[in-house]
């Protein structure tokens, strides 16, 4: 959801030949890798043809076409970024829906579990027949000799 708007003057081209024009953005409160978005209105206001094969932006400028580009590298880049910051909010989620899960399913340390029962099937066995300390341990009865 939108939290608000802001006109901002955004500038295409360089010294020479340039077009200026004051967009609406609309501002959100989450995280993202974008600053801006720029889409139909903008393209509508500057008369822009977008070319996505390519990676260009074609403006009518007062003296000829204003072109702006980048690299495919450079996209590939971004898009990488985009998709580590995609997984870090995911991943921030979930791990915000698992401590919750934790949180509601640990035990009460204060509530008394009762006695200890030991397992069916089993026995006490001398640590050390010879000892005189009488240490035993507990094993299943089911167990080969």
């Amino acid at each position: 959801m939108p939290i608000g708007q802001i006109d901002l003057p955004v500038t295409f081209g360089d010294p020479f030949n340039y077009r200026m024009e004051t967009l609406t953005f609309e501002v959100v409160g989450f995280p993202g890798t974008f600053h801006a978005i720029l889409g139909r209105p903008c393209y509508a206001k500057f008369m822009a043809i977008p070319n996505y094969t390519y990676l260009k932006l074609k403006i009518p400028g007062p003296d000829g076409v204003i072109t702006i580009s980048t690299s495919f590298q450079r996209a590939y880049e971004c898009e990488v970024e985009c998709c580590g910051h995609a997984v870090a909010i995911v991943t921030f989620g979930e791990l915000v829906a698992i401590k919750e899960e934790v949180t509601e399913e640990a035990p009460n340390t204060k509530k008394s579990t009762g006695s200890f029962e030991p397992a069916e099937g089993s026995k006490e066995v001398l640590i050390d027949p010879k000892s005189t300390e009488g240490k035993t341990v507990r094993i299943g009865t089911m167990l080969s000799s």
